[in-house]
């Protein structure tokens, strides 16, 4: 045993390695899978234990409020949401609809980085706009499954299902000592799962609900197949492998036409630049971010001189400020 405050030595920390592996083999797992299955339950008998204690504190004191207690706006107390003890078995069926539900909305997620995987993130403050939407109002109406929301509070218990189902659980920043040896991606976090799984609006909590896998099956089968396809490509009939063939050759056509056409409106610049300044362009959207269509419109246009791209800006400048002159006196009351 190892005493309080003592540091393991390299003996104790072997025979812990040892007595791991032996029961991660007992379990069928392997080594850090049963780490996280440990790490689970200890979080879940530490929030069982908490919801405990908060529930002998609400029945011993009436006037006494733990640190879930929300303040109104009159600077009073009151107390907050009962926490919901850990579901030990499967995901609640108002869990998972919470889940789909939350899944299909814009919450601005970003991706992190937990256990060498990429996952998705969100903040609190939009899963809990979101279940007080009227579009979450509409979805009950077709989905009794989904829990009634009617205030700040009813949100934050229905979005305390995800952590209770280990559907989706708190997590935060984490720095290891190779992040700075490591190139990492700007804004891509590495996250570590906190214990306390608390609503706060500026929490960030990990999806561990991946939603239905039909598609991602669906996308591997046909990939699969395609894959499969084209190496049976000497099997093919005669007919369609000559219909490839003729297709391969006009999407070349197309490509090396595209070229040839830039080639030509670039030589075509540089002799009228020197001729006719500022110069003539051939489809001057040929390169820009518009439609296929729109690249080729208008068929040619002059080069735009410091001075044409001033008068621009100036113009749309000018008509931001008209349309706001406008809705400003829309809205100003009439005497």
């Amino acid at each position: 045993p190892i005493a309080p405050g003592q540091q393991p030595t390299p003996e104790q920390i072997a025979a812990i390695q040892r007595q791991l592996a032996e029961e991660a083999r007992k379990h069928n797992m392997t080594v850090p899978q049963y780490v996280e299955k440990l790490k689970a339950e200890a979080m879940r008998q530490h929030q069982m234990q908490q919801a405990q204690q908060q529930q002998q504190a609400q029945q011993q004191g009436g006037h006494q409020h733990g640190p879930n207690c929300n303040h109104d706006h009159d600077g009073h107390t009151h107390g907050g949401p009962q926490q919901i003890p850990i579901n030990e078995g499967p995901p609640k069926p108002e869990a998972l609809a919470v889940a789909k539900w939350l899944k299909g909305q814009d919450l601005k997620e970003r991706a992190c980085v937990f256990g060498e995987k990429r996952k998705d993130m969100f903040r609190v403050k939009r899963a809990l706009r979101a279940l007080q939407s009227p579009t979450y109002t509409q979805a009950r109406a077709k989905n009794p499954l989904l829990p009634p929301v009617t205030d700040r509070a009813s949100a934050e218990n229905a979005f305390k299902l995800l952590p209770v189902s280990l559907l989706a659980l708190r997590v935060t920043k984490v720095e290891s000592p190779d992040d700075s040896k490591k190139k990492r991606t700007k804004g891509l976090w590495t996250v570590k799962i906190e214990q306390q799984q608390e609503t706060h609006d500026d929490c960030h909590y990990m999806w561990l609900y991946e939603g239905s896998q039909v598609r991602q099956k669906l996308m591997a089968a046909g990939a699969l197949a395609a894959v499969v396809t084209v190496v049976m490509f000497p099997l093919w009939p005669v007919k369609l492998r000559q219909g490839v063939w003729y297709l391969s050759m006009g999407m070349l056509g197309l490509i090396g036409l595209f070229f040839a056409m830039a080639i030509v409106r670039l030589i075509l610049f540089c002799i009228t630049v020197f001729v006719t300044p500022p110069g003539l362009w051939l489809f001057p959207n040929l390169f820009e971010d518009v439609g296929f269509i729109d690249s080729f419109i208008p068929f040619w246009a002059w080069q735009e001189t410091p001075e044409d791209k001033q008068r621009a800006s100036q113009a749309k400048k000018d008509k931001r400020l008209k349309r706001r002159a406008a809705q400003e006196g829309k809205s100003a009351p009439t005497s």
